[in-house]
This record gives C-alpha cells, structure tokens and sequence, in this order.
C-alpha cells in the first residue's frame, strides 16, 4: 500500500461551457443597443433639461420651461433603473458570448 493518504472523492473536471444559441446571441445584441439608445435619452434629456433651465431663468414669461426640466429629471430618473437593467445583463451575456468556443471559431462541445 502506498503510504500517500487518499482523496475522499476523485477528482473531477469543470463542466464543458454549453453551446450558445443564437437566440442568446440575438437577445444580448438587442439588451445592449436598447441600454445605448436609453444612454442616449439620458444625455439628451439632462442637456435639454439644463437648456431649459436656462430658458426659464432668462425671462419671467418663460416659467413653464423650468417645469418641463423637471419633468425631463422625472424621465431620466424613471429611465434609468430600466436602463441598468437592460445594460449590465446585456454586456454579461455578450462577455459570455465571446468567452465560448464557438465565438473563436472552434466547435463547442
């Protein structure tokens, strides 16, 4: 007998990565352009948002532009946990899209 105390279970190996399909690949290509086109409301809605501040504090007559700024905040800040949402588990799947095989040109198991 061997003097080298044996392992309780024997070892074993990481799963093999699944393929991906290309419906995964379609929906992390469509969850990251719809978080660039919400990006881009935000900037656009917080640049006009400060435009219109600046519309509603140069004349006395222009009050109402400083309550359509502060619906633009409204919007921003209702968007953007819709936007996270849409962003970081599209660039996770997109990360995982090109981590396989199958990206690189190999065959997946």
């Amino acid at each position: 007998m061997s003097d080298q105390p044996q392992a309780p279970y024997p070892a074993q190996q990481p799963p093999a990565p699944r393929p991906i399909s290309p419906a995964y690949r379609r929906w992390a290509t469509a969850l990251v352009w719809i978080a660039v086109i919400l990006l881009a409301f935000v900037v656009v809605a917080t640049v006009a948002s400060f435009v219109l501040l600046g519309l509603a504090n140069a004349s006395s007559d222009a009050g109402a532009y400083g309550y359509l700024a502060i619906f633009l905040w409204f919007a921003v800040f209702a968007v953007f946990p819709v936007l996270l949402g849409t962003g970081i588990p599209g660039l996770v799947m997109r990360a995982r899209v090109r981590r396989t095989p199958q990206a690189l040109g190999g065959t997946a198991p």
